[in-house]
């Protein structure tokens, strides 16, 4: 079982740099635990990228739902990610149900439908980001009966809204478009315009005001850090990096569908070490 623990700690640090710089700043009990996790929410994320077509793709994801289900045991104990999840799932305590409603959201991935309105975004969010935030406040603290709802759930959206923003040039080049059709409506953007690649000043518009409502959460969550335990606070730690990708996309010449969405390392680690010990100050025990 320790190489497929060191088996997700590879892969975290190969595929979400972020979380696997914020789970060091976890109890070294706890990290094996989150590196599983967060690989499995890897391995999820990248179903469409891997599958290409819908088809092998829902069959990835129904062999997910049989491994957390209890079935193909013998299968998910010779898959490194597989076999770590099920054990934190076992000593973490954790409910499956979250689990589940994550894969179910993102099989949305899999299609080229786009998102209707704000409210669809948010809610594919509170499924995915905020889900897995929850479980790693679990990991980190125990059974916390919800009390880290509020911040989950903000934390988690602003999160989710500042990825899609950060992968808005990706996305569209597989014309797939997770900004919501009322945002851009309502700011007149026209998608083939978007899909032949030119970055309208309507479509910057739409874009600062998804930035706004991802700063609008990341505010909401910062406001109930004081209702949070410190102990709480590597599982919360990667949201304190989302104002530092928003403001690069508000650089004069920022292009939504060509510039690089990057924070060098070193400042990401800085941002992190300064968020620890706010975080850990926010309230005591």
């Amino acid at each position: 079982m320790e190489a497929a623990y060191r088996h997700c700690e590879a892969l975290v640090r190969a595929t979400d740099k972020d979380r696997f710089l914020a789970t060091l700043f976890a109890p070294a009990d706890k990290r094996g635990a989150l590196f599983a996790l967060y690989a499995f929410d890897c391995e999820i994320a990248r179903v469409r990228d891997r599958a290409r077509e819908p088809m092998p793709g829902e069959i990835r994801l129904q062999w997910w739902r049989d491994v957390i289900a209890g079935e193909r045991a013998g299968e998910a104990a010779a898959n490194p990610v597989a076999a770590a999840l099920t054990d934190t799932i076992r000593r973490s305590e954790l409910p499956v149900a979250p689990l589940l409603d994550l894969i179910e959201a993102h099989a949305f991935d899999l299609y080229d439908d786009p998102l209707p309105t704000l409210v669809a975004l948010e809610a594919y969010s509170r499924k995915t980001e905020a889900a897995v935030l929850g479980l790693a406040a679990r990991i980190v603290v125990g059974n916390n009966n919800g009390a880290f709802g509020l911040a989950t759930d903000h934390a988690g959206i602003a999160i989710a809204f500042a990825h899609v923003l950060g992968s808005f040039a990706h996305h569209a080049s597989r014309r797939q478009i997770y900004v919501p059709l009322e945002l851009l409506e309502r700011h007149g953007v026209r998608l083939e315009d978007v899909y032949v690649g030119h970055a309208s000043a309507q479509l910057h518009a739409a874009l600062a005001a998804l930035r706004n409502e991802a700063r609008r959460h990341f505010a909401a969550f910062e406001r109930a850090l004081s209702q949070m335990p410190s102990a709480a606070m590597p599982a919360f730690l990667p949201a304190a990096l989302i104002p530092g990708y928003l403001a690069i996309m508000e650089r004069p010449g920022y292009d939504p569908l060509r510039s690089a969405v990057e924070v060098p390392q070193w400042r990401r680690q800085w941002t992190l070490w300064r968020a620890a010990r706010r975080y850990s100050r926010a309230r005591g025990g």
